[in-house]
């Protein structure tokens, strides 16, 4: 799956990468939610967006809420140093939301292993 990886630190935007594209992803990177939004309207192969929460311009949350404003139906991940689940409760929509911790390389590629296997499974339900 090709997954967009939205993150203001270059550092910590290419270890999510890393992880995904070990678990066998295509990612793609974006500095900041502006140049995410650009690179879906270009990119139609995208198929998952993960994103940090804080960032300049806009923020992850505020990138899901636009993502949603223009119609987009894409898994939507929100990475984040603080408690997650708030920011789930604000936004019940996110496909997760997961803390930037040491954990992150076994708990990204696990959800997106997850969500992966229930999309395969609604394409599947639309073919039979």
């Amino acid at each position: 799956m090709r997954i967009l990886i939205v993150d203001d630190d270059p550092l910590a935007g290419e270890l999510a990468a890393a992880v995904l594209e070990d678990a066998g992803h295509d990612c793609v990177l974006a500095e900041h939610g502006i140049a995410a939004l650009e690179l879906l309207a270009a990119d139609t192969a995208i198929g998952l967006i993960v994103s940090d929460m804080n960032m300049p311009l806009i923020s992850g949350l505020e990138l899901f809420r636009e993502h949603c404003t223009q119609g987009r139906t894409l898994p939507f991940i929100l990475l984040t140093g603080d408690d997650p689940e708030p920011l789930h409760a604000q936004a019940p929509g996110l496909a997760g939301v997961l803390m930037k911790d040491a954990a992150l390389e076994d708990t990204l590629p696990a959800l997106v292993a997850t969500l992966t296997a229930d999309l395969a499974g609604l394409v599947q339900g639309r073919s039979a």
